[in-house]
C-alpha cells in the first residue's frame, strides 16, 4: 500500500465531509495518509496563511521516506501567491534524488509548471482528495486511470477523439489553461519547443476560453507544439447572447488558425471522470479512427 502526504497550497476547502470521506477511503484500502491538519486549517479564503501554505511545499523537499504520493487537498486559489517563495533549487534536487510522486490540477498546475521550469521535474495532472478520492462515490475510470498512470512506465490512453489525422511525438505538458495563461512572461511558465500541450478548465465561457487560447497563440507558444489536445471544458455553457456560438464553434475556429493538430474530447480536468496525465513526460500521440496518447519516462510507485 502507499503513503499519501497531504498539502494545502490553495483554498481552504469548504466541504471538510468530503475531505474527511477521501481520507477514510484512502485509509480503508489500507493507504496511510499523513499531514492531515491542512484539511482543516483556514485563514480568509485560504487553506492558512501564505507562510504555511508555502512551509507545505518547501517541506516537501525534506519529506522522508519513498513511494510517497504528494496531493492536494483541493485547488481553488492560492498558489500563485507562493511562487515567488518556493524553494525550487531544493525542490529539484530531492526530485532528482529519490522523486516524490505528486498529483494534482487546477490551481495546483502553477507549482507542476514552476516545477518543470526549474528543473524538468515530472508531477502527475490528476484527482485530488476532496474532489476526487472524496466524492460521495468514487468514480471507477479515475481510480483506475490514477494507479494505472503512477505504477506503470509506460501506459496508453484511448478515446474517441476529434480532429485531424497525426502521429506526433514530443514533451507532454499544460494542466489548467487559466493557470497556465497566467504565468506568461513569468520564470514559472517552462519553454517546451516541440511539445504536446494539453490543457482544461472550469467556469470559462466558451469566449475566455478562446481569449485564453488566443493569448497563447499571440505569444508564439503555439506555433511551437506538435500538438493540442483540449480535455475537459467544464460548465462551459454558452447563453442567449452567444446566438449559436459554443464551444464548438470555438473549436473551429481555433482550428483554422492553427497549422498544428488540434485533437478535442479527452477527459481530463474537472469532471469526476478524469484520466491523469504525467507533465514531463515523453508523449506520442496517433489519431486516426481512435486517439491514443502512449506515455513514459516519469517516476513510479512500486505497488
Amino acid at each position: 500500500m502507499s503513503t499519501f502526504h497531504l498539502i494545502a497550497p490553495s483554498g481552504y476547502c469548504i466541504n471538510q465531509h468530503a475531505a474527511a470521506r477521501g481520507v477514510e477511503r484512502l485509509t480503508q484500502q489500507g493507504h496511510q495518509v499523513n499531514n492531515q491538519h491542512v484539511i482543516t486549517r483556514r485563514h480568509e479564503r485560504f487553506a492558512g496563511r501564505d507562510e504555511e501554505r508555502l512551509a507545505d511545499i518547501n517541506a516537501l523537499a525534506q519529506l522522508p521516506g519513498e513511494n510517497i504520493i504528494v496531493m492536494p487537498v483541493r485547488g481553488g486559489y492560492g498558489a500563485s501567491r507562493l511562487l515567488a517563495d518556493i524553494d525550487w533549487q531544493a525542490l529539484v534536487a530531492r526530485q532528482q534524488h529519490q522523486p516524490l510522486l505528486i498529483c494534482g490540477h487546477s490551481d495546483f498546475t502553477a507549482i507542476q509548471l514552476g516545477l518543470l521550469a526549474h528543473g524538468k521535474v515530472i508531477t502527475f495532472s490528476g484527482p485530488m482528495l476532496a474532489g476526487n478520492f472524496g466524492a460521495e462515490t468514487l468514480d471507477t475510470f479515475t481510480a483506475e486511470h490514477f494507479w494505472r498512470a503512477i505504477s506503470n512506465e509506460t501506459f496508453t490512453i484511448e478515446w474517441h477523439g476529434e480532429g485531424p489525422q497525426c502521429d506526433v511525438a514530443g514533451l507532454l505538458w499544460g494542466g489548467n489553461l487559466a493557470m497556465l495563461t497566467s504565468l506568461i512572461g513569468t520564470p514559472w511558465l517552462p519553454s517546451i519547443p516541440g511539445g504536446i500541450l494539453v490543457v482544461e478548465d472550469i467556469n470559462e465561457h466558451p469566449y475566455r476560453v478562446e481569449r485564453m487560447l488566443l493569448q497563447l497563440l499571440h505569444a508564439g507558444i503555439l506555433a511551437q507544439q506538435r500538438a493540442l489536445i483540449l480535455g475537459s471544458f467544464s460548465l462551459a455553457q454558452p447563453n442567449d447572447y452567444d446566438a449559436g456560438y459554443n464551444l464548438n464553434k470555438m473549436i473551429d475556429y481555433l482550428r483554422a488558425q492553427l497549422t498544428i493538430p488540434v485533437v478535442s474530447g479527452l477527459a481530463f480536468g474537472h469532471e469526476p471522470q478524469t484520466v491523469t496525465l504525467p507533465l514531463g513526460a515523453h508523449a506520442r500521440l496517433q489519431h486516426a479512427e481512435k486517439t491514443q496518447l502512449t506515455l513514459s519516462g516519469h517516476p513510479t510507485i512500486l505497488m
